[in-house]
C-alpha cells in the first residue's frame, strides 16, 4: 500500500507532531506500506528553520526507509495571527506542488495531519486526481483553539470559518483524531461516526519505564540530590499559560530546596525568561528540548511533572507530553476542567495525576503542594498501568494499520 502523509511538521523536531510523525512513518514502512511523507522543514518549537535544512527550496530524500519531501514554508519571526495563517497557508500552497509532483504514483492513501486545515481544500483535489483514499488526522482542532484562545473573536467571521471547516472535514473519507472527547467535537462538526477513526498518540513503553534513573542527569544540571524538581517539559507558547509557574516558582522561593525546570522552546521563551528575570527568581531554570535519548532520564529526575494549558484549549489540543510522563510513571499536576478529556481521564481512572482549574494560581499552587508532600519515592503504578493498556505504540500502530486496510478494502 503506498501512502502519502501531509503535513508541516517531521522528524527531526522533538516535540508535538513532528516527533510523532517521525515514528509513525518508518514503523509504517516496517509495515510493509511505501511511505511519502510530504512535509516542511523542521522549525517547531523554535520558530526557526533549523540548521542544513531550507526554508526556501524543495528537497528530497530518504530516511529510515520513508520518501521524505520537505516543501518551502514561510516561518516568522515574531508569530501573530496574521503571520500565523500566512505561515499556514505557505506550505499549503508548496506542499500542493509537492503532491502534483506525485501525481502519476497513484498512492492509495493521503494522510492529512490538522494543523494546518488550509491544505484541506488542494488535498481533496489531489485525492480527486488521483482515486485514493484520504484521512484527515486531527492533532490539534485548529479552528477550535483559534477562537478558543481568544486569538479571534467570535461573530460572523467565527461562524463562516466553522462552516468551512465542518464542509471540508465532511468530505474526507476518514476523520482520525488522539481523544474520544475529540472525536465527540468531530460528530459535533458534522462527521459520520462510521468515519471516525481512533488513532491516539503513544509512548514508547519499552524505552520510557519507571526503572530509568535520573540522579546522574540531576547532578548534570547542577541540582542536589535532596532539590525537589518540578519539571515542565514541551512547547514553551502563548497556549500553555505558563505564567503560573513563575506564580508558583515566587510562592517557593522560602523552600530553596525547590526547583522549577522549565525545558523547551518556543515562541513565548524569551518573553517567559524575561518575566522570571524581573520576577528575581533563582529557583527557575530554562534548559534547552532534550535529545530523545536523554527524555527517560529528564523524565526520572522530576518529583512533579507540569501539564499546563490555558481554558479553552484542553480539549482542542491534548497535550502529546502527557503519554511520556503515564509511561515514565510519573506525579503530574495538570491544568484541565472536569468536563474536559483530560478531567474525565482523572475521574476515571483515581490518582492518574492532579487536575486543577486552568490559569487559576491559587489551585495550582494548592495543588503543587499537596503532591511535594506526598512520598514521592516510588513512580505511579496507576499512570505507568494507564500507559501499557492505553499507549503503548506497536498495539496503536497495529490497529492504524488495520484501520487503513479497513478503508482501503485490502481486508
Amino acid at each position: 500500500m503506498k501512502l502519502v502523509l501531509q503535513s508541516l511538521n517531521y522528524s527531526p523536531e522533538l516535540t508535538g507532531i513532528g516527533k510523532y510523525n517521525g515514528e509513525m512513518c518508518p514503523e509504517l514502512v516496517k509495515r510493509d506500506l511505501n511511505v511519502t511523507a510530504v512535509v516542511a522543514p523542521p522549525y517547531y518549537p523554535e520558530w526557526q528553520v533549523h540548521g542544513g535544512f531550507s526554508a526556501f527550496s524543495y528537497s528530497t530524500s530518504k530516511v529510515e526507509g520513508v520518501n521524505v519531501v520537505r516543501c518551502p514554508l514561510y516561518v516568522p519571526k515574531n508569530v501573530t495571527t496574521i503571520k500565523r495563517v500566512i505561515h499556514l497557508g505557505s506550505f499549503a500552497v508548496s506542499s500542493f506542488f509537492a503532491l502534483i509532483s506525485q501525481l502519476f504514483k497513484k498512492p492509495d492513501v493521503i494522510m492529512l495531519v490538522q494543523p494546518t486545515l488550509f491544505c484541506a481544500p488542494f488535498t481533496l483535489l489531489y485525492a480527486k486526481l488521483t482515486g485514493a483514499k484520504v484521512i484527515m488526522h486531527i492533532q490539534d482542532y485548529e479552528v477550535d483553539a483559534l477562537f478558543g484562545l481568544g486569538l479571534m473573536g467570535e461573530g460572523k467571521v467565527s461562524r463562516f470559518v466553522k462552516r468551512i471547516e465542518s464542509w471540508l472535514m465532511k468530505h474526507f473519507d476518514a476523520v482520525s483524531t488522539i481523544s474520544y472527547s475529540m472525536i465527540e467535537n468531530a460528530k459535533r462538526k458534522g462527521v459520520d461516526e462510521s468515519k471516525i477513526i481512533h488513532f491516539p498518540n503513544w509512548s514508547d513503553t519499552d524505552f520510557v519505564t519507571p526503572q530509568t534513573c535520573g540522579a546522574a542527569l540531576k547532578q548534570e544540571w547542577g541540582f542536589k540530590p535532596m532539590d525537589k524538581i518540578v519539571l515542565y517539559a514541551g512547547n514553551i507558547g502563548n497556549k500553555q499559560g505558563l505564567e503560573v509557574v513563575l506564580d508558583a516558582a515566587k510562592h517557593y522561593q522560602a523552600q530553596p530546596n525547590v526547583k522549577f525546570v522549565l525545558v523547551g522552546a518556543g515562541a513565548y521563551v524569551d518573553t517567559l525568561k524575561a518575566n522570571a528575570n524581573q520576577l528575581d527568581l533563582n529557583n527557575v531554570v530554562f534548559m534547552p528540548l532534550q535529545p530523545w535519548e536523554k527524555v527517560p532520564q529528564m523524565l526520572a529526575l522530576a518529583d512533579v511533572h507540569l501539564v499546563v494549558q490555558k481554558k479553552g484549549a484542553a480539549d482542542a489540543v491534548l497535550p502529546s507530553k502527557l503519554t511520556n510522563i503515564l509511561s515514565a510513571g510519573g506525579h503530574a499536576l495538570v491544568t484541565a476542567e472536569p468536563h474536559t478529556e483530560l478531567g474525565q481521564i482523572a475521574n476515571k481512572h483515581n490518582g492518574i495525576y492532579d487536575c486543577v482549574e486552568p490559569e487559576n494560581t491559587a489551585a495550582f499552587i494548592n495543588g503543587l503542594e499537596l503532591i511535594l508532600n506526598r512520598d514521592l519515592t516510588t513512580h505511579n503504578l496507576v499512570a505507568r498501568q494507564f500507559a501499557e493498556t492505553y499507549l503503548a505504540k506497536n498495539k496503536i500502530l497495529d490497529q492504524f494499520v488495520t484501520d487503513i486496510n479497513k478503508l482501503t478494502n485490502n481486508i
